[in-house]
């Protein structure tokens, strides 16, 4: 094999090696499974639920037929509910994760000492400093 050949494996294993590019690929398989899971408790719970509440309304047959052409408006009605409902998730998830991860910061970092312990240690430094210009 020709050295450019070579040169040319070698960047290719450094990239696909990188922490960054693992963790997309395993983002992106996780992401395809979990919008499997909304999308079933979309189609398979809650739009059965909505359409019985609107009458027994089954979104996923509404249609339009404009010159022989049909047009599904309910799959895409059931399309928004779902984007609307990953989105929901996405960010409920978000936020119990940034709260865990401030709750985490706060324990770590040191406790802030109040008003009067300021204070008292302000005192105390300066009594020692007027006892040893007294010597």
């Amino acid at each position: 094999m020709s050295e450019k050949g070579k040169g040319f494996i070698e960047e290719f294993k450094i990239f696909i090696t990188r922490g960054n590019v693992l963790d997309l690929a395993v983002g992106i398989i996780i992401g395809g499974a979990f919008t499997a899971i909304v999308t079933s408790l979309v189609n398979d719970i809650l739009m059965p639920l909505i359409g019985v509440i609107l009458g027994g309304i089954n979104f996923s047959s509404l249609s339009l037929t404009f010159r022989g052409a049909s047009i599904g408006y309910g799959a895409f009605i059931q399309a928004v509910i779902n984007f609307l409902l990953i989105a929901l998730t996405v960010f409920v998830l978000v936020k119990i994760i940034n709260s865990i991860i401030r709750k985490k910061e706060v324990e770590k970092a040191p406790a802030k000492p109040d008003v009067n312990t300021i204070l008292l240690t302000e005192i105390r430094d300066l009594l020692k400093q007027q006892a040893g210009d007294d010597n």
